[in-house]
Formats: C-alpha cells, sequence, structure tokens
C-alpha cells in the first residue's frame, strides 16, 4: 500500500463474516470509500472499485491475493459516482452489474467528477460502463451463496443498488448508508433515502457495510434516518420563512450532528429536500448539481471541500 498518497490513511480489509470482506479507506470523506468482496465455492463478486488508478491498483492487489491470483466473476457497481465506478477498467476480466440507471448516469456523467477535485492525482483512469444492467433487482448465485441486488428506487442517485447476503446478515448498502459523514441525497431523493432505509433496516442486517466510514452494525440505519429527517424539518420551516437552501444551511444548529464529517453537505441536501416538498413533482427529478456544489463551496467558507482521494 506503500502507493497512496502520504496524505492517505492505508485502507483497511476487514473479514466481517466467513469469506465476505469489507475494503475499508479511511476516513471516508469525499471520493474516499468502500468496496467489499465475497468468495464462494471458487467464485467472487467485488462490490463496487475505488476512485483513483493508483488506489483502484491497490484494490485490485488486495484482491488478487484473496483470490489467490483469480479476478472476481462479478463486480457489482452500487451507483454511478466516479469513486465507486473508476476503478472498474482496472478489472477488465470482471463482468460488472449494475442498475440501468446507473449506466445511463454514468455514461452522461463520463470522467467529470475529476474537474471538481483537480489537485487529486486520477492517474489513468478510463471510463468502463456496465456490462449488464438490472431494473427491480437480481441474484447473483456464488457457489453456494447468494448475493442479492436490491434497487430501493430513487435514494442517493436514481441508480443506487443495495448488495444483500441473507445468509451471513451483511449488508453492502452503497451511499444510501453513510458513517461518521454526513449523508448526500442530491443526486436521488431525501425521501427516497428514508425509504430505502427502512428497506435496509426490514432485512435485518447484522452487519453494514456502508458506502463511506467504518463497518456498523444496524444502527447507523438510524442515525441516516435521523439526520434525513432534520433536513426535511429544516427545509420545512425554512420554506414557510421564505430562506434559500443556503440560509437555511447557514443558520442551522447541528445538535447531534455536528461531528459528522463533510458537514457541508446539508445544503446540497436541503436543495433537494426543497424540491420534495412539491408533492407533483417525483423523486429523483433532475436538479441543478452544479449550482448545489457553488452553494457546498460558499458553505464551506469559499473553499472546494477536501479530498483525500
Amino acid at each position: 500500500m506503500s502507493s497512496l498518497p502520504a496524505h492517505a490513511v492505508t485502507p483497511v480489509l476487514a473479514e466481517v463474516a466467513p469469506d465476505v470482506f469489507a475494503y475499508i479507506q479511511p476516513d471516508g470523506g469525499w471520493c474516499v470509500n468502500n468496496a467489499g468482496l465475497i468468495r464462494s465455492g471458487g467464485h467472487a463478486a467485488l462490490v463496487d472499485t475505488t476512485a483513483t488508478e493508483r488506489r483502484s491498483r491497490a484494490l485490485a492487489a488486495t484482491v488478487a491475493e484473496l483470490l489467490h491470483g483469480a479476478a472476481p466473476e462479478w463486480l457489482v457497481n452500487t451507483h454511478f459516482h466516479g469513486d465507486h465506478s473508476f476503478g472498474n477498467a482496472v478489472f477488465d476480466r470482471s463482468l460488472i452489474v449494475a442498475h440501468t440507471e446507473t449506466r445511463a448516469e454514468a455514461e452522461r456523467a463520463g470522467l467529470g467528477m475529476t474537474t471538481l477535485w483537480r489537485d487529486v492525482d486520477w492517474g489513468a483512469i478510463e471510463l468502463r460502463l456496465p456490462d449488464l444492467t438490472v431494473d427491480a433487482g437480481a441474484v447473483l448465485h456464488l457457489g453456494g451463496t447468494a448475493l442479492e441486488l436490491i434497487h430501493p428506487g430513487p435514494a442517493h442517485t436514481t441508480g443506487d443498488l443495495l448488495a444483500w447476503l441473507p445468509e451471513q446478515r451483511v449488508l453492502f448498502a452503497g451511499d444510501i448508508v453513510m458513517a461518521g459523514v454526513a449523508p448526500y441525497c442530491l443526486m436521488g431523493s431525501v425521501a427516497g433515502t428514508l425509504a430505502a432505509l427502512d428497506a435496509a433496516a426490514a432485512l435485518d442486517p447484522l452487519i453494514v457495510v456502508p458506502g463511506h466510514g467504518p463497518v456498523s452494525g444496524p444502527e447507523v440505519i438510524a442515525e441516516n434516518r435521523r439526520y434525513l429527517r432534520w433536513v426535511q424539518r429544516l427545509a420545512a420551516e425554512g420554506a414557510a420563512a421564505g430562506a434559500s437552501a443556503l440560509e437555511i444551511a447557514a443558520a442551522a444548529e447541528p445538535g447531534e450532528f455536528a461531528g459528522l464529517g463533510e458537514a457541508e453537505r446539508l445544503v446540497s441536501n436541503l436543495h433537494r429536500a426543497l424540491l420534495e416538498l412539491d408533492p407533483a413533482r417525483p423523486l429523483g427529478a433532475p436538479i441543478d448539481v452544479l449550482g448545489s456544489f457553488g452553494d457546498m463551496i460558499a458553505l464551506h467558507g469559499g473553499r472546494v471541500p477536501a479530498s483525500a482521494a
């Protein structure tokens, strides 16, 4: 792992159940995500990749060691964001599966995320789109292990998948669940994420691997719920007072959420929550992403939020 940037923390590999691994990249901030690996009976699936060439090659080296030089047959992208998918091309022997909207959004977005963090050494990344797309979901059979892919509706994005191991009760939640950092629903739905969290809780997981942050128990689902309900209350009260998303965020008292990283995401979540006050607007409807990011910069003291990618 010595090839990681000096300011980055070495990833942690945790076996969260027999032959089920979480690949955790501290500290879980912008573009520093988690991945997972499931192996069973000579078969394997990888859940998500990482943002940069350097990080993705480090992940590939870990995976190769766990699989004795073999490649995972399957690679699941939980959503289209580059921190979870820019490493796809490194796993060129794996079949990529994702939601239909994830492929469409990835094709539209391209490598655009790299323009937001120009100081990051992205390396020689290239866009590799999913090979197989699903809508409601699918089940991957890995030897004797079933990996259920569940689309809960618009949540973190419009094309999220939960990756669920019912026998082991391990949930790879993608960015529907965050641990230690603020949730981010701008490109999906606040209300939809709350519904997705209800669906995740109904699975009754023992272990939750969030898209960012440490491996957690089911309590992390409740923590995300409380944050998003707070966002909805702020939006409703702010709209009644005629305030903008930025004004609401600037005046908000974080209370129990004061310790969350990436606190500037609040204003983006408010942009989405304010739109959702209109019941006629479908969940996940298009939104001004760049305008919201500008408000995040303003809330962050005029600076682009830092990424350790």
